[in-house]
Parts: C-alpha cells; structure tokens; sequence
C-alpha cells in the first residue's frame, strides 16, 4: 500500500530541513506548524528560536524562508509580526495529493498504517446474564466498538472482550430455582428468538427473587448452589450454561439492532477467569502486594481514604472466602497480558467505576502484571441525561431498556425518511432500510460526537434533525453526492492540477487532506468525538463549496466539471470512510 504523507507533514518537513540549513546553531527545531485564518498555514517556532539564538526574528525568518526549496508545494509565503511565517499552498500540490488519495489502490485514501503495530485488547459492551439491556449499556458499546474499528484501521492488532457479567451469587437462586421449576427457562409463543430470551429470563428471575425473599430455606439452599458452581459441579454448570445461552440469544438480537457485530468467541465473562481467581490472590498474598484484615484479602493505597480518613481498601478476597470484582478483573489483567500478549488494555467503562480501575491498575502495577511496555488506560465515559439534564428514565422512573430506545429511534427516523421519500422515488423496502441506518446512526452519532467523558442529552428530535450537528446531516451530505455523480452523464471524476481553485475548493481540498493526520490522533487519544467533528466540518465545507461552485452547470469547461466531481467523489468516500469507522451508515438515497 502506497500511504500518501499530507500536505501538512511534507510542509512541516520542508520548514524543519530549512530551519536546520538556515541556522545551524540552533540544533533540531520545530516549525510549531499550524492552520490559519490568515493563509494555510503559520510558521510560530522562529520566535522561539530566536530568544535562543539571541537574533532578530523577522531577520532569522528570511533565512528561513531562503533556505526553503524551490519547489510547487508553496505559492506564497509572507513574513509577518515578529517572525511569524504565513504560507499558501500551491493549488497544483493540492489537487495532485487529493489525486494520490484517490488514486490508492487499496480504498484507504492514502492513510498510513502505524509504523509498529501493538496489540491492544478493548473491553466494551458489557452486559449481564439474565438481566435487559438499558440505556447504560449504550455507551459502552458504541463508543468501544467505534475505537475497535479506528484502531484496527490505523494497524492496529485489536483483541475484542465483552466481560459480561456471568458469575455470582444470583445465579445460585436463579439455578436452585430451575431445580426445583423443571421448563421454567420454556419460551412463550408470539416473541422473536431474543424478545422471548429475555421475556423467559426476566420471569424466571422475578419468580426466583420473589421466593428467595420471602422462603428462608430456599435462600440457603440457593448459598448453598452458589458454592456448587465455584466448585464445578456438573448439574449446576449445565444449568448456568443454560442462562447463559438464552442471554446470548438475547444479547445478539439488541446488538443487532445496534447495527453492531458480537461474536461469541470474544466473550469472555467474569466466570472465564474463575480458575485463576484463587491463584491471583495467592501471588498478591505472597508478595505482600495485598494483606489480610479483618479476615479479607486487602490492597491498601495511600491516596485513597474514606470520608471517616481512614483508608479505603481494594478487597481481593471477602472475608467469607469469596471473590470480589477487582479478584476477577486482576486475572483479566494478567490473561490479557500474559496469554494474550497486550501491550495495551482499554477498558471502555462508566466514569463512576473510575476508582476502581485506578486501584486495579495501581495493584497489577504492582504485581508486575502491568510492566514497562505495558499500559492499562479507562476511557471513562459520562451519562446519558434526558431532556431535564437528569439520567434518564422512562416517566415511571425507570430505566430505558435499549430496544426501546433504538425503535423509538428507528420510528422516528423512518418518518423523516418517508417524507422526504417522494423526492427521490424510495421504494417502501428502501423507507425501511434507510430508516434503519438513519435512526440507529442518530443514536450512535449523538454519543460520539460528545467528549466521552461528558454526560450527554438524550433528545430524538435533534438526533434525527436535518440541520446542524447530526448524523442525518452527514448521511444526507453523503446521499447529496451520490446524487449528483448519477446525474453527471459521460462526465466522470478527474483531477486537473491544472486549474486554479476557487476560495471553497481550496477548503474542502485541504479539510481532505487531513482525514489520516485526524484518524491517527483519534487512535492515539482514544477520542472518537474528534473523527464526528471532523466529519462535520466535511460536510459544512461541502455545503459551503455546494453554494459558491456549482458542479454540473453548462457553463464550466469540461475539466472544470470533471475535477470538481473528483473534489465530491472524494469527499463522498472521505464520508463513507469515516461514518463506517463510526460504526454508521451511509445509504446511497435518502
């Protein structure tokens, strides 16, 4: 794969070589290259550079822009205030890098690989057995699926994990109750294969919570399981495994209509490290990372303390001989590290479990199961507040399962799509379809397109708006060119380095430009929401360019023609790139 470098970085290579020929003395200098508002780019580092070398800035910058080569790269460059460089670029080297782009054989626009690919395992989607999916889950999902996507893009070696939530004390009562309610787990008729899972699993649930409450003896003989299935007794497991499959059912089925693809081998729940669980908490002891009190097995960290002062410990081991959550995500760390051989592990989870993980890792760190070379990072994601800025709930109070919130989603997509159907001939199945794509990428979009540690508003009627920040907005962008490239007759996308370009095709050409530099920094970040804003700004270039450049008019040459549908076609791909490392859709009509 040929990668084309970016006009920015051949130009921040260009200054950095001048800067080193023109003076000397002053070692490996950065340009500090950046966009502006006053040409393409500005030059700051000579200032810098000139406190150091105890010279005239605006002087040193002649020098500088001297000892640039001569070249088609820069039209212009102006000295300006104290030594600031402006630079414009030539439109020759604009088009002919979108060329280059274009031109890569295999579909990646020109976008580098990673020069050294690690591996790096991400935790995301995580639900739990037996229990619905609400509007919590959503986050966890979409924005790890979205960092899965661009950092296996960028060359990354990605390793899937859902650590759902599989293990523990309510599974002995729901498994004695199966015991003792033979075909309790026997669907009802009328559901699809995921609504009857879950329908099964919640009345199972309801009726076993409802006898563990209120009969003592079923209570403890419902202890008395749990400790059978840490054993591994062979009736006990069969019957967790039965949950545990119905659940999945139920699982695909929501996370097909998230549009999001879950295999069964990356799900690797909390009873996956059960083995190693005793073992963990041996090493801890033996090192003296973690010590007993009170009865339990204990981390102690010095900067964290309780309101009372005192310190809060990270318990390994309850004092009943039982396991606690940091027990199993510690064996996580070192199955992911060891066998695994991570040297990155993102954990896509809920800000509020931020403590936690800090004291995980800490502990891992500690232990030696996170060493050099080795990082463990949280991205830390906020939540998802209704109209009120309050989380949001049903008007019962209670929580939003996740399929009602993606068909209301999808509901209220499909009628925006089928208003606008007319104008275009959408068929009924088209509706449909793009409704779909339209409702489900509005949800997607909406979360993305926010700092993942901010909370966010849940509000369908600007997720699905045509204007503004919205994923219909880009989707229509997308649909827009489609559109155009059909109605374009023998007139096919070409690039013509020739011509001079207007004001607007010199912004959309350069915003183009920079999808590889905005993809490595989203990968490196782990910041989806910078990729959404970049993919924003497209499309208002787009409409900008839309405005001041028509394309198909009969009144512009034939290369004219020609190298603005290149500008569109390109843009249509940069689009349909993007949104798809998102996670979302881009129908061909809308």
């Amino acid at each position: 794969m040929a990668s084309v470098p970016s006009l920015a970085s051949t130009l921040q290579q260009q200054l950095a070589d001048a800067l080193t020929a023109a003076l000397p003395d002053a070692g490996t200098a950065d340009p500090l290259l950046r966009r502006s508002d006053r040409a393409d780019f500005q030059a700051n580092g000579i200032l810098a550079l000139a406190k150091k070398l105890k010279g005239n800035p605006r002087e040193l910058a002649a020098q500088v822009t001297a000892a640039l080569p001569a070249g088609e790269l820069i039209k212009d460059i102006e000295v300006s205030g104290p030594g600031f460089l402006n630079i414009t670029l030539a439109d020759r080297a604009i088009v002919e890098t979108l060329a280059a782009r274009a031109a890569d054989a295999e579909g990646r626009l020109g976008v580098p690989l990673k020069a050294e690919a690690g591996t790096t395992v991400i935790d995301y989607a995580q639900p739990n057995v037996a229990k619905e999916m609400h509007v919590g889950h959503l986050r966890s999902a979409v924005i790890g699926d979205a960092m899965v996507k661009i950092m296996e893009f960028t060359g990354e070696n990605v390793v899937r994990r859902h650590h759902i939530g599989d293990w523990g004390t309510q599974f002995g009562m729901l498994i004695q109750y199966l015991i003792e309610h033979p075909g309790a787990l026997k669907h009802e008729g009328g559901a699809s294969d995921g609504e009857a899972a879950m329908s099964t699993l919640n009345r199972v649930y309801k009726e076993s919570r409802a006898l563990f409450d209120s009969d003592e003896e079923f209570k403890a003989r419902s202890r008395d399981r749990v400790v059978a299935l840490q054993a591994g007794d062979p009736e006990t497991l069969e019957l967790w495994q039965g949950f545990v499959d119905e659940s999945k059912i139920y699982f695909h089925s929501v996370f097909d209509k998230l549009d999001m693809e879950i295999v069964d081998a990356d799900i690797v729940g909390e009873s996956g490290y059960n083995a190693m669980l005793e073992e963990t908490c041996r090493i801890l002891e033996e090192t003296g990372v973690a010590v007993r009190s009170e009865g339990a097995l204990c981390v102690f960290f010095d900067d964290v303390k309780g309101p009372d002062g005192n310190k809060v410990p990270l318990i390994v081991k309850k004092t009943n001989g039982g396991y606690g959550y940091a027990a199993t995500d510690l064996s996580a760390i070192r199955n992911r590290v060891q066998d695994l051989k991570a040297d990155t592990l993102l954990y896509v989870v809920d800000a509020r479990q931020s403590l936690h993980f800090k004291m995980v890792f800490e502990t891992a760190r500690r232990a030696g199961w996170l060493g050099d070379g080795v990082k463990a990072v949280q991205l830390a994601f906020g939540t998802v507040l209704g109209k009120d800025g309050k989380p949001f709930k049903t008007r019962e109070g209670e929580t939003v399962r996740l399929e009602d919130l993606l068909d209301e989603a999808v509901d209220r997509a499909t009628a925006v799509v089928r208003e606008k159907a007319g104008k275009v001939g959408l068929s009924e199945e088209e509706i449909v379809e793009n409704g779909r794509y339209v409702g489900v990428g509005a949800v997607k979009y909406a979360d993305l397109s926010t700092s993942a540690v901010r909370d966010y508003k849940f509000d369908l009627d600007q997720m699905v708006s045509l204007h503004g920040d919205t994923s219909v907005y880009l989707q229509y962008a997308y649909a827009r060119i489609r559109s155009i490239l059909r109605k374009a007759g023998d007139a096919v996308p070409a690039a013509h380095p020739e011509l001079e370009l207007a004001p607007a095709e010199r912004a959309l050409g350069l915003h183009l430009d920079q999808f590889g530099e905005v993809l490595a920094e989203v990968a490196s970040g782990y910041e989806p929401h910078k990729l959404a804003a970049y993919l924003y700004q497209l499309a208002s270039h787009l409409t900008t360019f839309y405005d001041q450049c028509q394309v198909l008019s009969p009144d512009n040459a034939p290369e004219v023609v020609e190298n603005r549908l290149f500008l569109v076609e390109l843009t249509a791909r940069t689009l349909h790139q993007g949104m798809a490392l998102l996670g979302i859709r881009t129908p061909e009509r809308l």
